[in-house]
């Protein structure tokens, strides 16, 4: 990591700060996302910009409308295209999709897919296009391998490569900013799952990555404005503040799902179920020959903050689809102390232990979702959670030093 360049960073970045004052009343509410702030101030950071926005259902106003839709319908905003990623700009597709090259029914735009396109043809969708400014506005979860975060690193690198300025409008980490958590990705293990090298539960907003992207791993820094979100503190939850909680991806249905997947999204690299095809993804897991010693070893740790129910549920498509299969549930009890990579890994090695018929997917994808492979070997090896944790704590305490330079929030 090139702290070298901060000073690069500080000339071709800037984190915007529109005035709190503009269009507030005494009935505004506390925590305002980065599309009220810039709404608020008449979208002047966006004059005289052709603009197309990267987003997803995500991209929702207080009162649900789509910041599309607004847009479009405000004559201070030339808005001349969306960008679509995985599961497309209105939602139609399940995990691995995209709505593809359509005009979007609502408002007339012509739609462009993103989805796995990066580099020089994607920079030549910007370009055809005609947009001056690419604006960025999806909700993330705090995980590296949510993998709109690498859609916003993609975007960034290919504006860059047409020419193009960059806007982030902030959102808060619905699991809060307190620290990051977890391995680092070395750099031969990136995928789409993770590009570059950040730890498995970052701990930034999108805002803050925009930030960190451009001044550490971008070969040529874009043109970058973030508009924060205003009076959002790290230490918050921000399902409290009264803003809507739109599914980001089919199988991440509530703030609950969000505050688990950093940790159980690793069952993804093994042969049991994470729960999708039920109404609980990532707080379900389990597989056939489960019972309930696996919640009685999990208990035994004593991880703070949760405890483990046996369960049983048949997954309507994915793992085990229309089998009844036994595992645990999650049940977080206080999420200020909850820990979900430390959860994960402790999970992982309970049920490696209890039932002989744990595997990991034959494609290592573990290490792909860890970041190395690390975990995988430390866990076969018989190690424990603590000492499994243990491994990637020097990578960690370097990232936090890094990441540390690039929060715009207290």
């Amino acid at each position: 990591m090139r702290l070298s360049r901060r000073a690069l960073l500080a000339a071709t970045t800037a984190a915007t700060t529109l005035s709190a004052a503009s269009g507030a009343s005494a009935a505004a509410p506390r925590l305002r996302t980065g599309f009220e702030r810039l709404a608020a101030d008449g979208y002047a950071l966006l004059d005289g910009q052709r603009v197309g926005v990267v987003t997803n259902p995500t991209g929702v106003t207080r009162d649900v409308r789509h910041i599309v839709d607004v847009m479009h319908a405000d004559d201070r905003v030339d808005l001349r295209a969306v960008f679509g990623p995985e599961h497309g700009f209105r939602g139609t597709a399940q995990a691995g999709g995209s709505e593809g090259r359509h005009d979007d029914p609502a408002t007339g735009l012509p739609v462009y897919d993103t989805y796995l396109k990066s580099g020089q043809p994607l920079a030549d969708v910007f370009t055809v296009s005609g947009v001056d400014t690419v604006v960025f506005d999806i909700q993330d979860v705090g995980a590296r391998f949510y993998t709109y975060i690498w859609t916003l690193y993609d975007c960034m690198e290919a504006a860059g490569l047409a020419g193009k300025r960059f806007v982030v409008l902030d959102r808060p980490n619905p699991v809060t900013g307190r620290r990051a958590e977890g391995p680092v990705l070395h750099p031969e293990f990136a995928t789409f799952v993770g590009r570059r090298p950040i730890s498995q539960a970052h701990g930034m907003t999108v805002g803050e990555l925009a930030r960190l992207f451009n001044g550490e791993f971008l070969t040529a820094p874009v043109p970058l404005d973030v508009v924060r979100a205003g009076g959002w503190r790290r230490s918050e939850f921000p399902d409290a503040s009264g803003l809507p909680w739109v599914p980001p991806s089919p199988n991440m249905p509530t703030p609950d799902t969000a505050l688990v997947y950093a940790g159980t999204c690793l069952f993804e690299g093994t042969n049991l179920s994470e729960g999708r095809g039920t109404t609980r993804p990532f707080e379900l897991l389990g597989a056939e020959g489960i019972d309930g010693r696996w919640a009685d070893a999990a208990n035994g740790l004593d991880l703070p903050g949760v405890r483990f129910r046996e369960a049983y549920f048949a997954p309507t498509f994915s793992k085990f689809q229309g089998r009844t299969i036994g595992g645990v549930q999650l049940h977080v009890h206080d999420r200020a102390a909850y820990d979900p990579v430390r959860t994960g890994i402790a999970l992982l090695v309970t049920a490696k232990r209890v039932w002989n018929g744990f595997a990991w997917r034959s494609d290592d994808w573990i290490d792909k979702l860890t970041g190395s492979a690390q975990v995988r070997t430390a866990i076969d090896a018989g190690a424990g959670p603590d000492e499994v944790v243990a491994g990637w704590q020097e990578e960690l305490a370097a990232f936090r030093r890094v990441r540390a330079e690039y929060l715009l929030y207290r």
